[in-house]
């Protein structure tokens, strides 16, 4: 344990050639200082010493000083804004956590600071919205990324649009964005086209999305996972994936709809299956069961809308239907059929299903090959049986 700061430490710190000595008394001082019961006459002295202190030319001595004040409040504002302008050796201790530097001296050190500085600010605990906007604005890629997995930090959402935006081409920091506890849709969304597969598959986990970004992202990854399925696809992976969306909000009734019209109906029945609390053997037994009473049970129990069952039943019975005969263009019959289907119940469908019901039936009549002479209406027919 570090002794009392004496008037006799004042005079050999003032006579004292040796940086060794003098950093050993920087440490009893820095001590001192930090003490919750001093009196007002030893506070005075202490940091008298400290102004002293800041100033040694030896690096070893404000090193000291720097680490042994960094938690304490009785730190002189003037010295702690000397101290984390200092080198990078004397200033980083302070800056990670001291409470006496403000907003306005981190962002001064943000603009103008090395890049361990901007890192070291962007790790501490509770940055304020302000601070953590000049670092999105000023400081280079490490420290964002350290901002960005900073869980206490507090950004707002133009600054987190404005990492997007800065950062569109750093990997580091779009990895660190969608691993962030929260995302605003917005951020989420641009992120979407922006980010592998597997982290736009974590923003639909975990992230707000419409249900346009998430249902396309969906389609996506589990027809990838359709088309490979002589590669092994993984039921287990899937459930997974549709656990978490549950148990984060994000397994809407208008993505289950748009994934069972979109043909992917492994992820409807595991969410049927989440969302009743049975196991997937069971859902799938149920939702196929011929009469669809027992779609209709496994419907309420699963708590959906009302209002949608008239086109989930539509969208299943095309799929019972429908065959699929080992033809290029399976997939796109397949899912023309559900949503013209589907689409002649637009009475009981949301007007924005109905719309991306609509876009998807475009799309798919855009990219089948027409053979010559066939018109779209033609192609229609043939698609949709």
């Amino acid at each position: 344990m570090v002794a009392s700061l004496t008037q006799q430490d004042v005079i050999r710190l003032l006579s004292e050639p040796s940086p060794a000595l003098r950093a050993e008394i920087a440490d009893k001082v820095a001590v001192n200082l930090s003490g919750v019961s001093l009196a007002p006459r030893e506070v005075t002295l202490a940091q008298d010493i400290v102004r002293l202190l800041a100033r040694d030319l030896a690096t070893e001595v404000r090193a000291a000083l720097s680490l042994g004040l960094r938690h304490s409040r009785n730190l002189p504002h003037d010295v702690a804004v000397k101290l984390a302008a200092d080198i990078d050796a004397v200033a980083l201790p302070l800056l990670a956590d001291n409470l006496v530097l403000t907003d306005d001296d981190l962002i001064e050190i943000v603009r103008h600071g090395s890049s361990p500085k901007q890192v070291t600010i962007a790790s501490r605990p509770n940055l304020t919205e302000t601070v953590s906007g000049a670092l999105i604005t000023h400081a280079g890629e490490p420290a964002v990324v350290a901002l960005m997995a900073n869980k206490t930090a507090n950004i707002d959402e133009d600054s987190l649009n404005h990492a997007v935006t800065r950062f569109a081409e750093s990997d580091p920091v779009k990895q660190a964005m969608v691993m962030r506890h929260s995302l605003p849709i917005t951020v989420s969304e641009r992120l979407v086209s922006l980010v592998s597969t597997e982290l736009q598959a974590h923003l639909v986990k975990v992230h707000a999305l419409s249900p346009a970004a998430a249902a396309d992202i969906v389609l996506a990854s589990r027809e990838h996972a359709i088309i490979h399925l002589s590669l092994g696809s993984s039921e287990e992976d899937l459930q997974r994936m549709v656990t978490q969306m549950h148990h984060n909000g994000r397994l809407t009734p208008s993505l289950m709809l748009r994934a069972l019209c979109t043909g992917d109906i492994a992820f409807f029945e595991a969410s049927m299956a989440v969302r009743g609390d049975i196991p997937l053997a069971n859902a799938q037994v149920l939702i196929h069961e011929p009469s669809r009473r027992g779609l209709d049970a496994l419907y309420r129990k699963a708590t959906l809308p009302q209002s949608l069952f008239a086109a989930v039943r539509a969208a299943v019975d095309v799929v019972a239907e429908t065959g699929f005969d080992g033809n290029a263009r399976d997939l796109e019959r397949f899912r023309a059929r559900v949503i013209s289907r589907v689409l002649t119940l637009v009475d009981t469908v949301d007007p924005s299903d109905a719309d991306y019901l609509i876009d998807k039936l475009g799309d798919i009549l855009v990219h089948a090959p027409t053979p010559a002479g066939e018109n779209q209406s033609g192609q229609l027919a043939e698609l949709t049986g």
